[in-house]
């Protein structure tokens, strides 16, 4: 993974003042289409000793960490005017991820599943195996609203990143309605879903070339095409055989319990 993104990520993992669970690429990377200059944005898990969680200060439940990371000389064939990327790293305490795991929130279980893995072990292991059973039919309105969002970006910038995460979300939503799989990769979603546009490639490419370029489409066809697959995602909502609710609560009640106690294993 590392060697993917030309960037050595374990001085990052090994310098934070309590463990990580896991450590995850997001962003664009994860999604599928990079460009020369993306950030490189790392998400994951701490664990904050129980000692934290029963006084009187308040815990730091989220860390967020800035940082400039050097690019290996070898690899830089892209044409960089720097030698180094941008990174940054969120991280929740376990207890606050998986709260917000059982409140239909895809964003974060796209980070723990996302194959982009920096530093893992076996509690990541065991919550990756737990997170099907946080899913419901009810996950759509996350992807609803984050594609209303994104597209109302889209409007007002004309910028080609906003409307790929627009076709990106509504993707997802619609694949995880109907095979209950949380899909996060634009390019392996364009074979899955068949309502995909033809055009989409294509914009994928002009964003490796540029971060924050202009989106050279025919508006009125995109806007066509994106009310298409959000009438797509209600109507797969409505016939998913994904549950109303979580099942997986005390099952993650009891991970999180263990995991604070006993500490994370290798």
């Amino acid at each position: 993974m590392t060697d993917a993104l030309d960037i050595d990520l374990a001085p990052v993992v090994a310098e934070q003042p309590d463990p990580l669970l896991f450590a995850t690429v997001s962003g664009a990377h994860l999604y599928g289409f990079p460009s020369r200059d993306s950030d490189v944005d790392l998400r994951g898990v701490h664990l904050l000793p129980a000692a934290d969680l029963v006084g009187l200060r308040e815990p730091e439940e989220t860390r967020s960490r800035w940082g400039y990371l050097p690019v290996r000389a070898e690899s830089r064939t892209w044409g960089r005017d720097r030698e180094g990327v941008e990174m940054d790293l969120v991280t929740h305490d376990l207890r606050k991820f998986v709260r917000l795991m059982l409140r239909r929130n895809g964003y974060v279980l796209e980070q723990l599943l996302s194959p982009l893995v920096v530093h893992t072990g076996e509690a990541h292991r065991e919550l990756i195996s737990l997170a099907p059973g946080v899913l419901t039919r009810h996950h759509a309105h996350h992807y609803r609203g984050f594609a209303i969002t994104q597209w109302r970006l889209f409007e007002k910038t004309g910028e080609l990143k906003p409307l790929l995460y627009t076709f990106r979300v509504l993707l997802t939503g619609i694949h995880l309605m109907r095979s209950g799989e949380v899909q996060a990769h634009l390019p392996s979603l364009l074979p899955l879903v068949e309502e995909a546009p033809a055009y989409l490639p294509d914009l994928v490419a002009a964003k490796a070339a540029q971060e924050h370029g202009k989106a050279e489409v025919d508006q009125g066809r995109v806007a066509e095409d994106v009310e298409r697959l959000q009438k797509t995602l209600d109507e797969e909502q409505a016939l998913s055989a994904l549950p109303e609710t979580p099942a997986a609560y005390d099952a993650l009640h009891d991970f999180v319990i263990r995991v604070r106690l006993d500490g994370p294993k290798g």
